[in-house]
């Protein structure tokens, strides 16, 4: 289910080519912003030498993006590159539009195979804002010699290899802030449920690093210095996710379920496209990935 083109590049001029400044982190400033703009949280890293975009939203939201980016009086021309977490259809479905408007696509030496993996996506939707990356132009860059590439850009950290949702998974460290941008890797309140796994043993080698702030991409961000989040709920809501998941277990399908529960289509299309493209996700897990939707 993508999102609806709402706004296009004419509509911002800040998307226009334009000669600005880059972007630059400054002592004392946050080196992470967030932007909200679609379903997934994507985040500008600031460095003292240029500025990272990491992950972007669906096909057919850049416009979307430029305002985001208007909101915060940052235009496109200040983004030096993009990071891609994985490549599912909601993390890099601006990345090739994004190329065409000169921010460089930088592709981890341990995700090149999975390029295209989300392109059928797409073409099965006839998403005409679609933009297929090429990867002949992008940098490649070797997890191992990441800490000098990041260093280019005057960021301090490195990218680290975290498979578990998808094979192709990366995360970014920041040295200076003690942080992690992990894209889709569980959250942490759903760890329990992954020990033995892939996600469990990326978590295990990522808390090594005593991180102090986690950004997802489909949960609030936590802060670790006081507790991890208990990500609480709304007992009815919590009960309503529930029975919607027990109901497409039984192969009833989303138009029943709303019949049956009476709830708006909307929500349960959205739980059970959580619920598909996450697999183990915890009610807790989806209800926080709502919330960053603003249902």
């Amino acid at each position: 289910m993508a999102p609806m083109d709402i706004f296009h590049l004419k509509t911002y001029p800040l998307c226009g080519k334009i000669k600005t400044a880059k972007l630059k982190f400054k002592a004392g400033e946050k080196m992470v912003t967030q932007l909200k703009y679609s379903n997934t949280n994507t985040y500008l890293i600031s460095g003292k030498k240029g500025c990272v975009l990491f992950d972007t939203g669906w096909a057919g939201t850049f416009g979307l993006l430029c305002k985001a980016l208007g909101e915060k009086n940052i235009t496109l021309q200040q983004i030096s590159c993009l990071i891609i977490s994985h490549f599912h259809p909601d993390h890099m479905g601006l990345a090739g539009e994004l190329a065409e408007h000169g921010i460089e696509p930088v592709i981890a030496d341990v995700q090149l195979e999975y390029v295209h993996a989300s392109d059928y996506i797409f073409r099965k939707e006839n998403n005409r804002f679609f933009v297929p990356l090429d990867e002949n132009k992008a940098k490649i860059v070797s997890i191992r010699q990441s800490r000098k590439f990041l260093k280019s850009l005057g960021i301090s950290g490195e990218l680290i290899h975290t498979p578990g949702h998808s094979p192709d998974s990366i995360c970014v460290w920041l040295d200076d802030d003690r942080s992690l941008l992990v894209g889709d890797l569980a959250p942490l309140y759903e760890l329990e449920m992954h020990k033995n796994t892939p996600t469990g043993e990326s978590w295990e080698r990522l808390l090594k690093l005593r991180p102090k702030r986690v950004y997802y991409g489909h949960a609030k961000t936590a802060e670790l210095d006081s507790s991890l989040p208990a990500a609480p709920c709304d007992d009815d809501l919590y009960a309503l996710v529930k029975r919607i998941i027990r109901l497409c277990e039984k192969g009833q399908t989303p138009e029943r379920i709303s019949l049956r529960t009476n709830a708006p289509q909307k929500l349960v299309k959205d739980v059970l496209q959580i619920y598909v493209t996450h697999p183990g996700v915890s009610i807790n897990g989806i209800l926080d990935r709502l919330e960053i939707k603003d249902l």
